[in-house]
């Protein structure tokens, strides 16, 4: 699958979640006017932001496809890590939010004050708790596919607001039997939830823009592919590079040093078209070769 093919994928799930996101908060919204639940006109407001995390998702990607140009010669990769960061920021301010909330109904004792919300409160809770985790799963499909970190975490966004009508169902349900106290607990523990899964999402996005490795399997996997192409003689060394979701390889390998400059450059190219046909993500192979001499001792054996 190209970039372009990713990218369409990435839009189609985007603009399809933008328009459900937009459908569910103006629901959400009049079941928590109607109903009298301040629980559930808060969680019409946290969907809108997932709208809004939608269109940086979109950016992000935008940005990510453009070609190298003479400020960018690497290409623009890393602004889909960047979208990936600040929506790891939205829903660890979102995570942040509902547990400041429920901290302070409990600080302040002021759960048994409020209003008993109406049946039509729970309904609309259970309808965005099925439709947020089924946008969770497509979402989150389309972004193993199509290897998108931003995508990713706009998936978690949509589970963080699963989660949050969770809340809103639990502080309905018991406020309705005369336990208003659990809606602030059950806040503070999805509060716990949403911020350590935004923590994982920074983490992966920091580490595609500092220059991290690739996984040792993968590495290994690429060193049987070298090894396996015609003149290698041997390994000297393998670099790899996170560059967003795209990846970098430098590769040295000895070959015959009696070999002609074409039939080396020959080798150094099957070498570098395996590895590019073979991983999909590597958007580069550079290999150089060190020339092996006939009588040169061979490497010992550990």
């Amino acid at each position: 699958m190209n970039q372009s093919e990713k990218q369409q994928i990435a839009f189609r799930v985007s603009w399809i979640t933008i328009a459900i996101n937009a459908a569910l908060s103006a629901l959400k919204l009049i079941a928590g006017i109607v109903a009298n639940s301040t629980a559930m006109v808060s969680d019409a407001v946290h969907t809108i932001s997932d709208v809004l995390s939608t269109f940086i998702v979109i950016i992000g990607i935008k940005l990510s496809g453009k070609e190298a140009d003479q400020k960018h010669p690497y290409g623009h990769e890393r602004f889909e890590s960047v979208a990936a960061i600040i929506l790891a920021i939205m829903l660890a301010a979102t995570g942040f939010g509902i547990g400041y909330a429920g901290i302070k109904k409990i600080m302040l004792n002021t759960v048994t004050e409020l209003q008993v919300p109406g049946a039509l409160a729970l309904f609309a809770a259970i309808l965005s708790i099925s439709v947020k985790e089924g946008m969770y799963w497509a979402t989150k499909t389309a972004a193993k596919k199509t290897d998108s970190p931003a995508l990713m975490a706009d998936a978690w966004h949509h589970r963080s607001d699963a989660l949050s009508s969770v809340g809103s169902f639990t502080g309905i349900f018991f406020a309705r039997l005369g336990f208003p106290i659990m809606d602030p607990i059950v806040a503070i523990v999805i509060c716990l939830l949403i911020i350590k899964v935004s923590v994982s999402i920074f983490k992966d996005a920091v580490a595609k823009m500092t220059d991290k490795s690739c996984d040792d399997k993968t590495i290994d996997e690429m060193k049987s592919i070298i090894s396996a192409q015609e003149g290698v003689l041997r390994i000297d060394q393998i670099k790899t590079r996170m560059f967003g979701n795209r990846i970098y390889v430098d590769v040295e390998i000895s070959a015959n040093g009696e070999d002609t400059l074409s039939e080396s450059h020959e080798i150094a190219h099957r070498v570098h078209d395996a590895i590019e046909e073979h991983f999909e993500n590597v958007k580069h192979c550079m290999v150089h070769i060190n020339p092996m001499q006939s009588d040169q001792p061979p490497t010992p054996k550990s």
